[in-house]
């Protein structure tokens, strides 16, 4: 008797003939490249190092385009971007020691956000791994180790035939529930040798999937549909899944109120009647979520975020559907159901009953209106009005990336995102620098749509250098940069706490002037022609830089008074 997974296709003649016959001229470099091709990638971020010139030089001899910024973390914000665009792995190809090390903190952001990236960075060569100090160049005793803690999963090459499999594997890791970044390493000479082995044809580029276990679904089902105050929040889960439309089915199903967290952006329909909109970063909000006698916690581990500064105190059951198992019940005790969103969704779909409740809608609307209530007292007109332009300018369709700056704060409670997808940022890890290499990986995704990034003038020095890449790649990118000239919300938490701030003034450049010496153009603006100078900027081609000098305030925390 045999079995389907005993099945093994039988390769042609031609096939036969083309894998005893390879090209001439091909390195290890080639399967590397050649791997990818055959996984499905098409684009590839990166930078060019000695190390890692196999690879490189294996890309003019392939499909695969070739996205090259110019620092290393800002390619891997690239990559992250891509990744959470498509839903595919995106190759970050990087060289040996500094230049992997420069990485880490954009992988540890991909980490955070669950974004699939597959780095893959050259090492020393073979003789030289182990430990030993020999004295190559970029040598560390065990550069892997410097991943380990933050990646997914490392991956070790050693020989040539290893390289399509450890591809391979990271491949289908990166992109298993949760996503998120890998390592595979690969030393020079490996890359550099000239290869026997055949052309790399093909790869099984399909994750593993993860479906509930159909007994919790069972207990979580019968739970909401008896609650007498269900609510649910949205966390990052839900995007990545592609299960919005799902979200919306159950919420609608069960009358239950959603509110999305900060990396749930657009999750549930912002101007839904049930939804509480982002706003989980208030105490009127808390104290909701804390009333519900069930709350369905959907693809977010309940961290700081996520729970008002960890305030929040549930008193009724929670279920918890997380596919990072390390976050099931990490801060709360839950029904903790291990899953991918989208399946559990599903599930709990099909075995719920319908509720009706004609006060939760009125209940939203009360919480809504305290909110505003709260917000309208601490005269943030301005603050208001800025996110207020920048959303009447932005395509309803086009995503945008924001940087760690205060614009970016308010975003997260007070920003429509239009719809799952479309509003990234960087409070998974929470490093500066993010919003415009990103945006800059999300146009290389589709250039068919203007993309937004939004930094402080702070975020904006650390990824001034891709202003390059914008301009050589023609890519549709307008960067906002929000100028107060220094660490706003450093200065501002520093003021709070110390009566005076330090370290957090900053001498800036002319950023139109330096723009325009990239060849992008540049124009000024002020929160009064901000929305159609933005808006301009986004309908033309290519790159654009729009700088408005303000000093914006926060909005006061409620985490600090219970």
């Amino acid at each position: 008797m045999t079995h389907d997974h005993d099945l093994v296709l039988r390769p042609t003649q031609a096939q036969i003939d083309a894998a005893l016959n390879p090209p001439a001229g091909r390195n290890g470099g080639d399967l590397v490249v050649e791997t990818l091709a055959g996984l499905g990638a098409t684009t590839v971020f990166g930078l060019p190092g000695q190390h890692a010139l196999g690879m490189f030089d294996a890309l003019r001899r392939s499909d695969l385009r070739y996205i090259g910024l110019r620092v290393e973390n800002n390619a891997g914000f690239a990559a992250d971007a891509y990744g959470r665009i498509t839903g595919e792995a995106a190759p970050l190809l990087l060289s040996t020691g500094p230049g992997a090390l420069t990485s880490l903190a954009a992988l540890q952001e991909a980490a955070a956000a669950s974004a699939p990236v597959l780095a893959i960075s050259s090492q020393i060569p073979t003789a030289g791994l182990g430990g030993g100090r020999h004295g190559y160049l970029h040598e560390l005793p065990d550069q892997a180790a410097s991943f380990r803690g933050v990646v997914k999963s490392v991956h070790t090459v050693r020989t040539q035939s290893q390289i399509p499999s450890a591809l391979e594997a990271a491949w289908k890791s990166a992109l298993t529930a949760p996503h998120g970044p890998v390592w595979v390493e690969i030393p020079q000479d490996v890359l550099l040798a000239e290869t026997s082995v055949p052309v790399v044809t093909g790869g099984d580029a399909f994750p593993e999937e993860l479906p509930p276990r159909p007994e919790l679904t069972a207990v979580a089902a019968h739970l909401l549909s008896h609650a007498e105050r269900p609510a649910i929040i949205a966390g990052g889960g839900v995007v990545r899944a592609d299960a919005s439309g799902k979200l919306r089915q159950l919420a609608e199903t069960l009358q239950a109120p959603v509110v999305a967290t900060p990396g749930g952006k657009g999750a549930f329909p912002w101007t839904h009647p049930l939804s509480l909109q982002s706003w989980i970063e208030d105490r009127h909000t808390t104290d909701f979520l804390e009333d519900a006698d069930v709350l369905l916690v959907v693809g977010s581990g309940l961290g700081e975020l996520s729970s008002n500064y960890h305030t929040f105190k549930p008193r009724g059951r929670v279920i918890q559907i997380e596919a990072d198992l390390g976050k099931l019940e990490s801060n709360h005790p839950a029904l903790g159901i291990h899953a991918d969103a989208r399946l559990a969704l599903q599930a709990l779909l099909e075995t719920v009953t319908e509720r009706t409740d004609p006060t939760a809608s009125e209940r939203v609307r009360a919480v809504l209106a305290k909110v505003a209530d709260r917000i309208a007292a601490q005269e943030l007109t301005l603050e208001q009005d800025v996110l207020a332009s920048v959303r009447k300018a932005l395509p309803a369709d086009s995503p945008s990336f924001w940087d760690m700056t205060i614009l970016a704060y308010w975003a997260w409670s007070a920003f429509d995102a239009k719809g799952p997808n479309h509003m990234h940022t960087a409070q998974g890890a929470g490093g500066l620098g993010y919003g415009f290499p990103a945006a800059l990986g999300a146009a290389a995704a589709d250039p068919a749509r203007p993309v937004l990034a939004v930094s402080g003038d702070g975020g904006a020095l650390y990824s001034i250098a891709e202003l390059a890449t914008a301009r050589q790649y023609d890519l549709p990118v307008t960067w906002l940069i929000v100028d107060d000239g220094g660490y706003g919300i450093l200065r501002e938490y520093m003021t709070d706490a110390f009566g005076e701030a330090t370290a957090t003034e900053l001498t800036r450049p002319d950023y139109v002037a330096l723009a325009e010496s990239f060849g992008v153009p540049g124009v000024r603006t002020t929160p009064e022609t901000l929305e159609a100078d933005l808006a301009k900027a986004l309908s033309e081609p290519g790159p654009s830089v729009v700088v408005l000098p303000a000093v914006l305030r926060m909005f006061a925390p409620t985490h600090l008074t219970v």
